[in-house]
């Protein structure tokens, strides 16, 4: 009703001009339904932030908004008093429209035909800001008057309609609200603003473009001047302090917030995008992860990220300086080049520590630890072996790797597959073949235990990506996998067989600290203990005087893994772990199979992977005890392992242990039972068939299958 006063000396003062406008007026009234009329402030959007685990900020995630709300007894006095003594004298007086700036706003803005002058107190600026946009015509004008008024009953508080609005305005280079003006323009916070930084904030409010000191430093100090006199004028501030304040410098770049370029942070990001806990639909989540002023914690340790950044750079051959090693051009002449991916993760939880995705997200965005697929090579071999150890064979029984292993199908009679390096291969244990990396010994270990029953292991250890068992070369690693969870999947072998889950997020709170959702354990077994020891203990002697030497750690610290390289020597690996520590290292081209060379000879996993993977964790174990790994209990072993339709297993050396002697089928002996449980679904645990999956007139041949030598 006091409005409607107001419009009432308006018409009188000015009656012919209300005339002319008075269907805008009538219609406006008429569409205004009560003097109580519901006003709801919708929440702002508000950026959230990333903290390793130790909590510390990592990144913040903001889109176009960068805000970050804060309660007026947290904005320093000031600004609060510079702002309303510039943009709003009268705040704690009107109540809600300051009659006379109104009354003499409109008389300009009849006179003109438009509306150029606005006469807003801050209640109508908020009002414009968050409800009736800035559309510049006098029905909006007057719009935004009514509801001005309906706010202030609504708030019945002068306070919360500061705070909203110094949370709401726009101060330019991104910044809404004070806060984040105040990181932008001077990178402190706001409740440490003092009168110069005040008064350049409350500058900028009139039009945050023209008055940035950034861009435009004249104008942005002599606005800054108006504000101070203005100060001066109202008796808020000595004349000699202005004067002082004035000469000040502006600041000369902004202090942007810590953007999200890094690997680790980046795969947070498309896994909270995926998260229905966030919203039923992407543009739902898109907003609370931009908007929703969330705190995200994750596993991420710094620490051992450093650590991997160090031992890439130290050990990378011929590294230029940038992560990356010069290849030969491509065939039209272009430039190639190498880098490394290093994932590690805490096989105790599943924590993944520290990602690195490339030679530096700023340079090469895609993630070749979690988005990029390559073959693993011989460090697949591992997934056989756990199955054959699984299936109650021992790493002491024997199997032929003789090449050429023209008896393994799928490959065509006049190319069948061989060793790497061309060697001829023995019959020798598994353990042997597997110190050697024989490729033939483990195409038909593959055989033998079933190439379905490995790929349904591996992806209970945690391989993702589409595995082929009708493919004979699955078993050396011709199927692509992620470095991250190869990773994953190692720990459930230092983990006793047990798998926690790769994670990178443990919780996520709102701006109050409440838990939207977090982190639950989820322990599995998926390996039986007494096989996930077996299988260490061979990987432990692979590293000891196998193909790993150069994983081999100071101080002690014991070491298990498994080397890999593609043909060609396009992809190189090492995959190893400690009793607390897990990590895979890749190297090669981020621009496809491109084959790697130094010195004149080809690339090999043990030799360069394997001694990165050793200088990362020999770093990341500095502090860490000793902790040796269980021993298994004691398996026989001696038997032969051979398909039904190859040559007899007769003429293994004694270094590589006995055989049968007679060269007929193989027959498995009793499966030692696991002294740790249950047996897990779908895992053998009693006796199985021990003859071949393939053997000659249950399947046709396969077509040829890509084959890649692994040392």
């Amino acid at each position: 009703m006091r409005l409607l006063a107001i419009l009432g000396v308006a018409t009188v003062t000015l009656a012919g001009a209300v005339v002319a406008v008075t269907p805008q007026v009538a219609g406006l009234v008429g569409a205004h339904e009560s003097d109580h009329q519901r006003i709801t402030l919708e929440p702002l959007s508000e950026r959230s932030y990333v903290y390793d685990r130790y909590g510390n900020v990592m990144a913040t995630l903001t889109s176009a908004t960068n805000r970050v709300n804060v309660k007026l007894d947290q904005i320093a006095e000031p600004l609060r008093t510079t702002v309303v003594a510039v943009e709003d004298r009268y705040f704690y007086r009107h109540k809600g429209v300051n009659v006379r700036s109104m009354l003499r706003a409109l008389s300009a803005n009849l006179e003109s035909g438009g509306v150029g002058q606005g006469g807003s107190t801050i209640t109508q600026q908020l009002v414009k800001n968050t409800l009736v946009g800035n559309k510049k015509d006098l029905k909006r004008k007057l719009r935004e008057a009514f509801l001005a008024v309906e706010l202030e009953k609504e708030l019945r508080s002068k306070r919360a309609i500061l705070e909203r609005y110094l949370n709401t305005i726009y101060l330019g280079n991104g910044a809404y609200g004070v806060q984040a003006a105040s990181e932008v323009y001077f990178g402190k916070d706001v409740k440490d603003i003092g009168w110069p930084e005040a008064a350049m904030l409350t500058a900028l409010i009139r039009s945050p473009s023209d008055y940035d000191p950034f861009t435009n430093p004249k104008t942005a100090k002599d606005r800054r001047h108006t504000v101070l006199q203005t100060l001066v004028a109202q008796g808020k501030l000595p004349a000699a302090a202005a004067k002082l304040y004035d000469a000040l410098p502006l600041p000369t770049k902004p202090n942007l917030p810590r953007p999200a370029d890094d690997y680790f942070v980046e795969q947070v990001k498309q896994d909270l995008l995926a998260d229905s806990r966030l919203g039923p639909t992407p543009s739902a989540r898109y907003n609370a992860v931009f908007g929703g002023g969330l705190r995200i914690y994750t596993t991420f340790d710094p620490v051992w990220q450093r650590a991997a950044v160090q031992a890439r750079d130290e050990t990378l051959p011929a590294n230029r300086g940038d992560g990356t090693f010069a290849l030969p051009p491509d065939a039209s002449g272009g430039p190639q080049y190498g880098t490394a991916a290093i994932s590690a993760v805490d096989p105790t939880t599943g924590a993944v520590r520290a990602i690195l995705g490339g030679p530096g997200f700023s340079r090469y965005k895609y993630d070749l630890a979690t988005q990029g697929t390559r073959q693993p090579g011989s460090s697949f071999k591992t997934f056989v072996l756990t199955q054959a150890m699984e299936e109650g064979y021992s790493p002491q029984d024997v199997v032929d790797g003789r090449a050429p292993c023209g008896d393994v199908p799928g490959y065509p009679p006049n190319d069948p597959p061989g060793n790497f390096g061309g060697s001829r291969g023995s019959v020798a244990t598994i353990q042997v073949q597997t110190l050697k990396s024989v490729n033939c010994a483990y195409l038909r270990l593959g055989q033998a235990v079933g190439l379905d029953k490995v790929a349904a292991l591996a992806r209970k250890m945690g391989i993702t990506t589409p595995l082929d068992p009708s493919a004979s070369s699955m078993a050396i690693g011709s199927i692509e996998v992620h470095p991250l969870e190869m990773a994953s999947a190692y720990s459930v072998l230092a983990n006793d067989g047990v798998r926690n889950p790769a994670y990178l997020i443990d919780r996520v709170t709102d701006t109050r600290g409440g838990i939207i959702f977090e982190h639950k354990a989820s322990p599995q077994r998926v390996v039986s203990q007494e096989s996930a020891r077996l299988v260490t203990s061979v990987l432990q002697a692979n590293v000891a005087s196998g193909t790993a030497t150069r994983a081999r750690l100071a101080n002690g610290q014991p070491a298990a893994g498994k080397t890999g390289t593609t043909q060609n020597a396009a992809d190189v690996w090492f995959v190893g772990y400690t009793p607390r520590v897990v990590a895979s290292v890749w190297i090669g081209s981020p621009q496809g199979r491109v084959p790697l060379s130094f010195g004149g000879s080809e690339a090999t996993g043990g030799r360069y992977s394997a001694a990165t993977w050793a200088a990362f964790v020999n770093k990341v174990t500095t502090s860490l005890p000793v902790e040796a790994f269980q021993a298994p209990m004691p398996r026989p072993g001696g038997r032969c392992i051979r398909m039904p339709f190859q040559l007899s297993c007769t003429g293994a050396s004694r270094r590589g242990g006995s055989t049968s002697g007679n060269g007929g089928p193989f027959v498995p002996g009793p499966v030692v039972p696991s002294p740790d449980g249950p047996p897990v679904p779908g895992v053998a645990t009693g006796p199985t068939p021990g003859t071949a999956t393939t053997a000659p007139g249950r399947r046709p041949p396969r077509p040829p299958r890509p084959r890649p030598p692994n040392p």
